[in-house]
């Protein structure tokens, strides 16, 4: 079947340029492996069903575990991504020129594929192919670390018994999300963390309060904590682990891995085609996203680097200007991209720490207040949580904003804003003297701005 371009993954970035690629007249066949994956990883495992879980989390009244609680989130989460996953299904299927494949792709020449579902197969060809396979959660070489029982990655987590204990191994941003999620639905949460502090890579105030914050919601966190073994049964998990030369053992009902995801390259039949591929498993591309094989581009997860849906949109981005407009944009655009972990109250940042900007010899100043002790934030305190941390870092002689750090009610809506004005080159006197609603949590913008070091 002769075609203009073929899409292997359901990806955020896959779905978008291939709806745009057909509606401009092309001829698009897109490949899922998995009915339950239409939409990708964001509406189906990742982004929308963590965080509809982690509002209703939030709602929980009371410390204990409540599993019939916890199962009607879990009904409200299916209920809604059921729905999202029928909608983007619909929005490609519904286009004469999208053929929509169910089954696993791979390679069988550098411009070829086969789709085998079932005992079907179908073979493909087209000028250009875009692997847009995603990311799959890493399972390190632990002794009895198998996903499987007792024993969980961040997807099977989410469909399982609520734990009255769970041990999260890894105190990255998904392991925290999980721990702090998990906490608030009355779980008994400890991570382990190997790491001497938890966030290493945030200044130590800023982690400080995300620490305390978890702390609220009972979670404890182990650091410098090295995992060695996993056991597991029919009852629970033991986890055995190194901590200050000594050897211990901690149980639990669970145990969560969340230490990173790996790309999903393996079974895409890479050897019949010149792509290569990184230490990671990640497929290199260029700042276009081109593949080192001619007509093979890649996005998204898939290629390494940050990990998000709104990266990924982007990656549409500078594709679609590649087939459809001028071929400029590229990834050496994308500067200021806004992160969020969505623990409660969400941590938000954007840019440098403090601790990058001194590392890289900048001149900066340095504005930091507590949420608590900002006057002119009363909406934390009007919904009950006046916890976290505002910080910014800027140049001292030009006043641009360099980095910023924001953990409190409403961060993952306001720190768009500030990286908005980082790439449009709005100082910090500017954004400190704007006119914002009230009462908000953006205001807290005028307050912080006005006192730096």
């Amino acid at each position: 079947m002769e075609l203009d371009v073929i899409v292997i993954g359901w990806g955020k970035g896959g779905k978008t340029l291939a709806g745009t690629l057909a509606r401009a007249g092309q001829r698009v066949a897109i490949v899922e492996q998995s009915t339950s994956m239409y939409g990708g990883t964001c509406i189906n495992i990742g982004c929308v069903p963590t965080k509809t879980l982690i509002h209703d989390a939030e709602q929980h009244r009371g410390n204990r575990a409540d599993a019939h609680y916890f199962y009607k989130s879990v009904e409200r989460r299916d209920e809604l991504t059921a729905k999202m996953r029928q909608k983007n299904f619909s929005m490609l299927n519904d286009l004469d020129s999208v053929l929509v494949l169910t089954g696993r792709a791979s390679f069988t020449g550098p411009h070829s594929i086969k789709v085998e579902g079932g005992e079907e197969v179908l073979e493909l060809s087209a000028p250009r192919i875009i692997i847009n396979t995603g990311a799959l959660p890493s399972v390190p070489p632990i002794s009895g670390a198998e996903i499987g029982g007792r024993i969980h990655d961040s997807t099977t987590l989410q469909h399982a018994e609520l734990p009255a204990k769970l041990l999260v191994v890894g105190g990255g941003y998904v392991g925290l999300e999980f721990a702090s999620m998990f906490a608030q639905f009355g779980a008994e949460v400890t991570v382990l963390d190997r790491g001497a502090r938890p966030l290493k890579r945030e200044d130590e105030d800023v982690a400080a309060e995300v620490a305390s914050a978890l702390s609220d919601a009972g979670v404890s966190i182990l650091d410098s904590a090295s995992v060695t073994s996993m056991r597991q049964d029919a009852e629970g998990v033991t986890v055995t682990y190194q901590r200050d030369g000594m050897e211990r053992s901690i149980e639990a009902d669970a145990a969560l891995l969340a230490l990173g995801r790996t790309p999903a390259t393996q079974d895409l039949n890479l050897e019949k085609t010149n792509v290569r591929l990184g230490e990671r498993g990640e497929i290199k591309v260029d700042k276009y996203l081109a593949t080192s094989s001619e007509g093979i581009y890649a996005l998204g997860d898939v290629i390494g680097g940050p990990q998000f849906t709104y990266t990924s949109l982007d990656d549409q981005r500078i594709l679609k200007d590649q087939f459809l407009g001028e071929g400029a944009r590229n990834l050496e655009d994308r500067v200021a991209v806004p992160t969020t972990m969505f623990t409660t109250p969400p941590l938000a940042r954007v840019g440098l720490s403090e601790d990058q900007g001194r590392a890289q010899g900048l001149d900066i100043k340095v504005a930091v207040k507590k949420v608590a002790d900002i006057a002119a934030m009363p909406r934390p305190k009007i919904v009950r949580d006046p916890r976290g941390i505002i910080k910014f870092v800027v140049d001292r002689n030009s006043d641009q904003i360099l980095g910023a750090a924001l953990m409190h009610v409403d961060a993952q809506e306001v720190i768009n804003l500030v990286a908005l004005a980082m790439r449009s080159g709005i100082t910090a006197s500017t954004l400190r003297d704007s006119i914002f609603t009230h009462p908000s949590s953006t205001e807290a913008l005028n307050e912080v701005l006005a006192g730096f070091d």
